[in-house]
């Protein structure tokens, strides 16, 4: 996966939570940060609990403009305006946070976006922290580029990568997550501050074990959970289309990021959240979009990486809450709207084409709830 893998051993701290190397690369390096919304919201507890930093939302839509593809595209001409604001309001950026595949979206960045979002930091001196958790988690029609495959960076010192165990392998309890950086001073610090969040011996045997089966790896363990995930994904975005809510296109991730807003009172963050309350009501849970900091009221993340009984479970709930509701609606608009995101509890919260996904590149993850009572 990795073409200059050789030069990977010696950059690499080890951390119990993806997290936290997150946090400490911001303490280190942040008064502000860049990143796209929607995004998964609990970035921001974690770098405000640790270093007071301030996230500076790339507000992302779902209107498509003549010089985009689909929904909610990341641009660099995004970035420019989200910088050049934040200039504005005396917001020192210092940081570009990517999440690649994207949580919620399900986006795969393409590689030419991948190098002009690097080159914009570059121009303005920005670390960029590319959290690639999903990396492994590859089932659609999109190719994956990691940051550490390309064949140069423009600024190797402000550029770190990211990835944990917990989602590509279905070891949520495994709280084991790695930082890679060529950054001396940085990688000093944060081994400095990894001695109050080390790995326990026996997790790093069990997984070192894990890991060593590369033959079982690669011809059982990979294959099998790709088409699993490609299955599942499958079944909830075509039953989804069926009661009338337009998912967009994902191709990595757990997650399908659909459209509610038709099913909502007003267009308002209120309203989706009573929304989610009735769905929750219902015995299911899905995540509102206002938790991921999503500028336009009534998305939902829902996670599909489940059996496909439950999937099916899942479907069945959302026809019985929301064809059988007789509530007026409002109609849909997509003007921006000023947000900030509504954290959910972890027990609560953890394209646009109604097309099924392709066969495409390695993926896996395993099989993670759905959350269904």
């Amino acid at each position: 996966m990795f073409t200059n893998a050789s030069r990977i051993q010696n950059n690499v701290t080890e951390m119990n939570s993806l997290s936290k190397s997150k946090t400490l690369l911001c303490v280190r390096v942040l008064d502000g940060f860049l990143i796209p919304a929607p995004y998964y919201g609990g970035i921001n507890s974690k770098t405000w609990l640790y270093g007071g930093m301030q996230p500076v939302h790339v507000p992302l839509f779902s209107e498509v403009t003549n010089e985009e593809s689909h929904p909610f595209q990341l641009t660099v001409e995004k970035l420019e305006t989200a910088y050049q604001r934040a200039k504005e309001q005396g917001i020192r950026v210092r940081a570009l946070i990517l999440i690649n595949p994207h949580n919620p979206l399900g986006d795969i960045y393409p590689a030419q976006l991948l190098k002009e979002c690097l080159e914009f930091a570059h121009r303005y001196e920005l670390h960029v922290i590319m959290d690639e958790i999903y990396m492994l988690s590859i089932y659609g029609d999109s190719t994956f580029t990691s940051i550490l495959s390309l064949e140069s960076l423009p600024d190797p010192d402000r550029t770190h990568f990211m990835w944990g165990f917990s989602k590509d392998f279905g070891m949520c309890g495994i709280r084991v997550g790695i930082l890679y950086t060529r950054n001396h001073a940085v990688r000093e610090a944060v081994n400095q501050l990894a001695v109050f969040h080390g790995c326990p011996g026996p997790v790093q045997h069990v997984l070192r074990q894990f890991l060593s089966d590369r033959e079982w790896l690669d011809n059982v363990f990979f294959p099998t959970n790709r088409r699993r995930l490609k299955e599942a994904q499958n079944i909830l975005v075509n039953g989804l289309a069926e009661i009338g809510i337009p998912v967009l296109k994902s191709s990595g991730g757990l997650y399908v990021w659909a459209d509610f807003r038709k099913f909502l009172k007003s267009q308002t963050f209120e309203a989706e959240m009573d929304l989610w309350r009735k769905i929750l009501d219902g015995k299911l849970l899905i995540s509102p979009g206002k938790a991921f900091c999503c500028y336009e009221p009534g998305w939902f993340r829902l996670v599909f990486s489940d059996t496909v009984d439950k999937i099916y479970l899942c479907i069945q709930r959302l026809q019985q809450m929301l064809l059988d509701k007789t509530d007026e609606t409002v109609p849909i608009s997509s003007s921006p709207k000023e947000n900030e995101c509504t954290e959910l509890d972890d027990s609560i919260s953890d394209s646009y084409i109604n097309t099924s996904v392709d066969d495409a590149s390695e993926g896996y993850s395993h099989l993670k709830k759905i959350a269904v009572f």
